[in-house]
């Protein structure tokens, strides 16, 4: 047993050996007070100092959410509390010597679930091999983390929708004022993080309120567009509502109102949610016109907001393929060229051009895509890879207001057997590479056990030095920044540099759905 002290009080945590290296781990500490009672629908508030030593020796429990149905393999159900879920892990290699890195995960789970305590997100042989510390973090999801209030409730709850991404903030300033005890440099911190959590970071780069807490930033499969306009949150707000069996007179009721019957109204918005897109259902984001959030968050970011901060940005090849291979086939369904123009339309791509981003992706691919493949890429550049496009040309388009901080850019390609390969490169896939678990139950599925150990030592390498350096480049990976030239690090069996990869489908984006001036 290890106990620390800290600037909050006395913790009690526990050691292991990974890889040679002794790493010491702090689980379940307390960032901010509860969020229950008085405090439901409300920004976070710090912790309270405690007496005595705390345990944290076991992982405290997630935020409020439903199981995933259906659960993925290998997978343990999450326990949860809506009074503590607030809570972080932190695994460091020594408490003393000089001050190092800092890398703070913000998990994924579409902004319903998931949690710090996942095995996937175990940073012990991360930390064993960068010799960072690695920082795990919770935050409020569903409708207590995004539900907008404000036309309900008045503006005491103006930021109910942005709740999680304040308890993102609250999270950076407890590490900023405690993570020098557990031997970490405030001064060197690094977010990142995957899906939501990606979207999290990209929407922190264009809030005003982060700037100072982190230096950093690695997306991986992540946008700075997943937001709503107030108008479109309060219908989402009245849907809820309704489901709750309340009037909105009776909108208050949902401060009480017990968390299982919340939950029970969430579920049932997701499925209305899931039955309206062909792409990834998405019933609970960040609202915009807010006092956290008053404007784009890519609008923030061309105007400098953040500039300083360098940020790696990627994602994988297939990240449509499980929208589309794990969706039940119905017959009531449209063809795959009529849902890929659906996913298209409802990311700017003006009616009538969805035949020419089929023959973009024809002339990439040097035949005509077949149905499914079509769908699939249209998800993943509409929802993807191409809301990653458009970030690094707002961060160049900022290069002039300040400081400008380094880009670069990776695409993953390595493809899962799983399946009989119909997976590809899909959503999720990098995780284990980056947390080095290929040998994990819970990577079993995707992984099938033929996972080039190499490519994850580079990439959790390259990680580790973005963090310590602001660049990945290392021994094993010559990692330019991205640049005029869009240079982008390939990740497969054998990483490799491409001057602007898939080239073809970011032009015809860029020229049927251009990113508007400020």
């Amino acid at each position: 047993m290890t106990i620390l002290s800290t600037p909050c009080g006395s913790i009690r945590g526990s050691s292991l050996g990974t890889g040679g290296t002794t790493v010491h781990r702090f689980l379940g500490i307390p960032y901010a007070g509860p969020p229950s009672g008085a405090n439901r629908f409300r920004p976070p508030v710090p912790v309270a100092p405690w007496g005595g030593v705390l345990d944290c020796t076991a992982a405290g429990p997630a935020a409020p959410q439903n199981p995933e149905s259906p659960a993925p393999p290998g997978s343990v159900p999450r326990t949860w509390s809506e009074d503590a879920c607030l809570n972080l892990n932190v695994w460091t290699p020594e408490t003393d010597g000089p001050a190092k890195p800092v890398m703070v995960w913000i998990h994924g789970g579409a902004y319903l679930m998931g949690a710090n305590s996942d095995a996937m997100y175990d940073g012990a042989r991360l930390v064993a091999a960068a010799g960072a510390v690695v920082v795990s973090i919770n935050y409020r999801l569903g409708a207590l983390g995004f539900l907008h209030l404000a036309d309900l409730l008045g503006d005491r709850y103006g930021d109910s929708s942005n709740l999680a991404l304040l308890d993102q903030l609250e999270a950076l300033r407890w590490v900023r004022r405690n993570i020098g005890a557990f031997g970490g440099d405030p001064g060197n911190v690094t977010i990142f993080g995957e899906s939501a959590g990606a979207a999290a970071i990209g929407t922190l780069l264009g809030m005003p309120a982060s700037e100072g807490l982190f230096h950093r930033a690695i997306m991986q499969s992540g946008t700075a567009e997943r937001y709503r306009q107030p108008e479109e949150s309060s219908k989402v707000s009245s849907a809820f509502l309704e489901l709750c069996g309340l009037s909105p007179s009776c909108a208050a009721e949902l401060l009480t109102l017990p968390v299982g019957q919340l939950l029970a109204a969430q579920k049932d918005l997701d499925k209305r949610a899931a039955a309206e897109s062909w792409a990834v259902p998405l019933p609970f984001q960040p609202t915009v016109g807010t006092p956290s959030l008053p404007e784009p968050p890519l609008d923030s970011i061309r105007n400098g907001v953040n500039s300083g901060v360098d940020l790696l940005v990627g994602t994988n090849l297939n990240e449509g393929s499980f929208a589309v291979e794990m969706r039940p086939p119905s017959p009531a369904d449209p063809g795959y060229p009529e849902r890929a123009a659906a996913v298209l339309a409802g990311a700017g791509v003006p009616a009538g051009h969805a035949a020419g981003y089929a023959e973009a992706l024809g002339r990439l691919l040097g035949r005509e895509p077949a149905g499914k493949e079509l769908l699939e890429a249209a998800i993943a550049d509409s929802v993807y890879r191409q809301p990653s496009n458009r970030l690094l040309a707002a961060r160049h388009a900022a290069a002039h207001a300040g400081t400008a901080g380094k880009n670069f850019a990776y695409l993953f390609t390595w493809r899962s057997p799983a399946m009989g390969g119909k997976l590809g490169a899909c959503h999720a896939l990098e995780i284990p590479f980056v947390f080095r678990h290929l040998d994990a139950p819970e990577a079993a599925f995707l992984t099938r056990g033929r996972a080039p150990q190499q490519l994850s030592d580079a990439m959790s390498g390259a990680w580790a030095a973005f963090a310590r350096t602001g660049s990945p480049g290392t021994a094993q990976l010559v990692w330019p920044e991205y640049g005029h030239g869009r240079s982008t690090m390939v990740l497969d069996d054998e990483p490799r540099l491409e001057t602007d990869p898939r080239g073809g489908i970011r032009a015809f984006f860029e020229a049927v759905s251009p990113l508007p001036a400020s």
